[in-house]
């Protein structure tokens, strides 16, 4: 990790804890203009007409109805509600039946009421069935989202009970906390679907990887991990190095196209996935829709030097208009 990165991510990351920022940011026009970037808008509308432009490129898209870390059951609720909203709208869209389903929602377990001082897991756990229950008449898939360590334990119990009756159930894991390769052998063996990242939060070295060739190379270790094992990874990457990988580690596993996908952002390296899917691969892009878009917005930023440059330059030419 370069100098520059060790020392503006904590600091981008502390920004996006603040509430006064958040407030401020989300007030200002600019910011909501160049957000659009990486968060295409914040309705349901929104997020269907990317889906509809993503699909005519052949690519297949995950929807995240952004928000977390709720502090009351109404708006678990709320998040809920939203998720049932976008599936019967991704349901009237006709999608054919596929083994790699090109439709699929990804969720916070935060959102749904998971961290709530009085039986948050049980709430979170129910709403997320009702999530899942949906989805599958809607013929999508569902994955599980990865948040901050502390939740890990948790996340993966809920996901274990899910799978029992939703087998196609997905969830993250990050390569940077250094428990990950053990919970990669566990879920490669299961068959589950596994999305594979470095990781976006701020993460002590007692539990996670600090320096980024030490995240990259835990990374590739679990990706091994993936491809030799009975499920199906998901290769949630922008960087070079692990996409290069990828063809002869699925080729030495016996894996073809249908048995891996490849995963970006929405906005970033969008000529990457175009090639990638013009070359017959899966290629799934992340959307994220809703007004909740700060802390996503945030992470972003943290993680590439090149976002942050990019929004900073962005926001001087608005400015200048």
């Amino acid at each position: 990790m370069g100098v520059f990165e060790r020392v503006a991510r904590p600091a981008i990351l502390a920004v996006g804890r603040s509430d006064g920022i958040r407030r401020a940011a989300e007030g200002l026009p600019v910011t909501r203009h160049v957000v659009h970037r990486f968060v295409p808008g914040e309705t349901v509308a929104s997020a269907l007409d990317s889906v509809a432009q993503l699909r005519n490129s052949a690519r297949l898209v995950s929807i995240d109805y952004l928000g977390e870390d709720v502090t009351d059951v109404d708006a678990a609720n709320a998040t809920v509600d939203a998720y049932l909203g976008l599936l019967d709208a991704l349901d009237n869209r006709g999608e054919p039946a596929a083994t790699v389903r090109p439709l699929e929602v990804s969720l916070k377990l935060s959102a749904l009421g998971q961290a709530l001082p009085r039986d948050g897991e049980k709430i979170a756990l129910e709403n997320a069935h009702t999530i899942c229950e949906r989805a599958q008449r809607a013929g999508a898939w569902v994955t599980v989202d990865a948040e901050d360590h502390t939740t890990t334990d948790s996340t993966l119990s809920i996901v274990r009970d899910l799978r029992t009756e939703f087998h196609w159930l997905g969830t993250v894991l990050q390569s940077y906390l250094k428990r990950t390769q053990s919970d990669c052998e566990e879920f490669a063996a299961s068959g589950a679907r596994i999305r594979l990242c470095k990781g976006a939060y701020d993460e002590p070295a007692s539990v996670a990887y600090r320096e980024r060739e030490d995240v990259t190379d835990s990374y590739l270790r679990c990706l091994r991990v993936l491809m030799v094992g009975d499920g199906y990874p998901m290769v949630a990457s922008h960087d070079p190095e692990i996409i290069t990988a990828v063809p002869a580690m699925a080729r030495e596993s016996g894996r073809g196209v249908d048995d891996f996908e490849y995963q970006m952002l929405y906005g970033i390296r969008d000529a990457e996935q175009r090639r990638l899917a013009g070359e017959g691969n899966h290629v799934r892009v992340y959307v994220p829709f809703g007004t909740q878009w700060y802390g996503y917005f945030v992470r972003r930023l943290a993680e590439r030097p090149a976002n942050l440059k990019f929004f900073l330059r962005a926001l001087a030419e608005r400015r200048h208009r």
